[in-house]
């Protein structure tokens, strides 16, 4: 089932009055369909019915859920009186909305955390199964600290697997290529709640001048040490749409991790680019503003509503060099050939879990079989592209090594033509390994993500 067919949950309907109760149908409808968890709760934001301190609550329960549901289900089933598994998926989100509020929220107070999960359940399911659900809650808030979670010596993985809540089979492939120490700190990192990263716009504002702004608002931030373009807002609901700085064109939302791998393209005046898989169009604006809005870049995608938004969003920050193409990466036929062909490859995602939670139960370990073949088809094609002398960039937003690294050496094999051009040469050492660019979120304090830098030869 698509989001797009899901109404609006209104103040008109009494069963799904309160923001518990809005939270609880939310992640009923992400466990029955295909839908992403952001677009499911940015409907929902939108309407009026809610006050902005209820947004905020909804935000924080929706997401906070679906980051810990692991663990709260392994509580659950410990207290649950039969097989908490085969509930109603309504009574476990109801089960799910209350104890993370119990257990993660403690400016809340546990009897309205309860109350409204147990009279969502009545108006549902009836009085039996609500007593059901008030008794279960009332007796892990008695014994909460009893809770026995998995041995960690017995089954390292599945320790970490609960106590982080992510998939077993995530874990036990990162415990394998990172160890359990790093992948531990890894996972921990994966759990934080984000905050909103910005990049100054180069042609219209100065980092300077952004901050001063950001402090007359009273808006706590930091500037990130690698790269001073980028600042985190550290208010994680924050409207950046709402500021004048990027009503202005000023700023545009970048994670620090796609700016550098935008940095390590390294382009120059004049130059010419063709941005495949371009959206949402980040990078294909700051690959414009580090060539001064002079030369010409051709953003790709397969769909023309995401081509709209990046036309927009170039309007804003007073970008005229961006033209847009509507075409499929991997099978895209042209003549001309580019100076730069950057090629930010569909990808499993794994290194923005913080940003978004859903990623850890929407992926599955078979996914990699239908990703690998897709994102080889692309780079082959983009290779077509470049000029003599030009550069192939290749990212992803991944820590795995095999859409990393182990993707490039592979096409590397195949095509001699093409050398590594060390990232060390363009950027900090710290956020590279091996002639390539890689940053992970509890080293870096940014997303995970990948990017080689190409060279093809005259």
């Amino acid at each position: 089932m698509n989001e797009e067919n899901f109404t609006p949950i209104n103040e008109q309907d009494d069963k799904f009055s309160g923001v518990r109760s809005v939270a609880i149908r939310i992640l009923s409808r992400f466990e029955r369909s295909d839908a992403y968890l952001d677009k499911l709760l940015e409907r929902e934001l939108k309407e009026d019915y809610l006050s902005q301190l209820d947004k905020s609550l909804l935000t924080e329960l929706v997401n906070g859920v679906v980051r810990w549901r692991w663990k709260l289900d392994w509580v659950l089933t410990g207290f649950y009186h039969g097989d908490y598994l085969k509930c109603l998926n309504i009574v476990k989100n109801a089960l799910r909305v209350a104890l993370y509020q119990i257990m993660f929220l403690n400016k809340i107070p546990t009897y309205a955390a309860i109350n409204e999960s147990v009279e969502f359940v009545k108006n549902i399911q009836g009085e039996k199964t609500a007593n059901i659900v008030n008794a279960v809650l009332r007796t892990i808030t008695r014994n909460l600290s009893e809770v026995r979670y998995p041995d960690k010596t017995e089954d390292p993985a599945y320790y970490l697997a609960i106590m982080y809540s992510h998939p077993r089979w995530m874990v036990k492939k990162w415990v394998e290529h990172f160890g359990e120490t790093e992948t531990e700190s890894l996972l921990s990192a994966n759990n934080r709640k984000p905050f909103i990263p910005v990049r100054v716009n180069g042609l219209k504002a100065t980092p300077d001048a952004v901050i001063d702004e950001l402090n007359k608002a009273e808006l706590p931030f930091f500037q990130s040490l690698l790269l001073k373009q980028s600042i985190v807002l550290k208010t994680p609901r924050l409207n950046v749409a709402s500021l004048d700085i990027y009503k202005n064109g000023w700023i545009t939302v970048q994670d620090t991790s796609a700016s550098l791998a935008a940095l390590l393209a390294a382009p120059k005046e004049g130059d010419s680019i063709i941005d495949l898989c371009s959206a949402p169009g980040g990078k294909s604006f700051f690959l414009a503003e580090l060539m001064k809005n002079n030369g010409k870049i051709v953003a790709v995608d397969k769909y023309k509503s995401k081509l709209e938004f990046i036309e927009k969003q170039a309007e804003r920050l007073g970008l005229t060099c961006i033209s847009t193409l509507a075409a499929d990466a991997s099978t895209l036929e042209s003549e001309e050939r580019y100076d730069i062909v950057f090629v930010d490859v569909p990808c499993s995602g794994t290194g923005t879990i913080s940003k978004k939670p859903d990623i850890k139960w929407k992926r599955e370990r078979e996914d990699f079989d239908r990703l690998l073949p897709t994102q080889k088809a692309i780079l082959e094609n983009a290779s077509k592209f470049v000029k003599p002398n030009g550069t192939l960039l290749y990212s992803t937003c991944s820590v795995e090594p095999e859409e990393n690294y182990e993707a490039v050496n592979k096409f590397l094999e195949h095509h001699p033509e093409f050398e590594v051009d060390k990232a060390e040469n363009y950027l900090p050492v710290n956020v590279c390994r091996n002639g390539f660019m890689q940053t992970f979120p509890h080293i870096h304090f940014m997303d995970g993500a990948f990017a080689a830098r190409l060279i093809k030869k005259g």
